[in-house]
């Protein structure tokens, strides 16, 4: 087959957590027929935090400028909001108010599989800024968020749910949040269903 079997990681940020909004995004993923193989409810250290971001130059600075690019959006001043129009600068304020954000509750940490997961997670989850995300996806249902006012309030985003975004990246933050062995293996009930082998 074509369709590739992946894994990938989501974090119900503390925000989701708080709510009480767990169970109703755990089933999203569940009912378009993605298997739970690894859950865990973590109050992370900033460290596990930090580690969890690739921390490259290049991220970092991709960080600095989707900020720039909203503010010059929205029509606001980056020096008078952030103190700086350094993209590298700027990325580093918000690497901090995310684990911050990230550090402030409990996380729940989850490994989903299925073909194609990482992008079909991915689209449930909606656009990352709740404001532009689909009304239908989990973001665009549950958060009305924005970089404006995260911004204004010097806070990261409350975007409620992180997911991995490639296959490289997915296998790192597996790696870092369920080891080498934290995870399940077993046959869901409607699996040959689901894979069209029980038609």
């Amino acid at each position: 087959m074509d369709a590739p079997l992946e894994r990938t990681l989501v974090l119900i940020k503390p925000d989701g957590v708080k709510r009480g909004l767990v169970g109703k995004i755990l089933t999203a993923f569940e009912e378009v027929g993605l298997k739970l193989v690894g859950l865990r409810l973590v109050q992370a250290s900033r460290d596990h935090v930090a580690n969890h971001y690739p921390n490259t130059p290049e991220w970092i600075r991709g960080m600095g400028e989707k900020t720039l690019n909203s503010y010059a959006e929205h029509g606001k001043d980056p020096v008078a909001e952030m103190g700086t129009d350094d993209p590298m600068a700027i990325g580093e304020i918000i690497k901090g108010w995310n684990i911050d954000y990230l550090t402030s509750g409990p996380v729940v940490a989850m490994v989903l599989e299925g073909y194609h997961a990482i992008g079909v997670v991915r689209k449930l989850c909606g656009h990352t800024l709740p404001l532009n995300a689909d009304p239908g996806s989990l973001r665009g249902r549950f958060s009305s968020d924005s970089p404006v006012v995260a911004n204004a309030l010097r806070r990261a985003i409350q975007n409620l749910l992180h997911a991995s975004s490639t296959v490289e990246e997915a296998a790192h933050e597996i790696r870092h949040w369920f080891g080498e062995e934290g995870l399940c293996s077993y046959r869901r009930a409607d699996e040959a269903v689901l894979a069209g082998k029980d038609a």
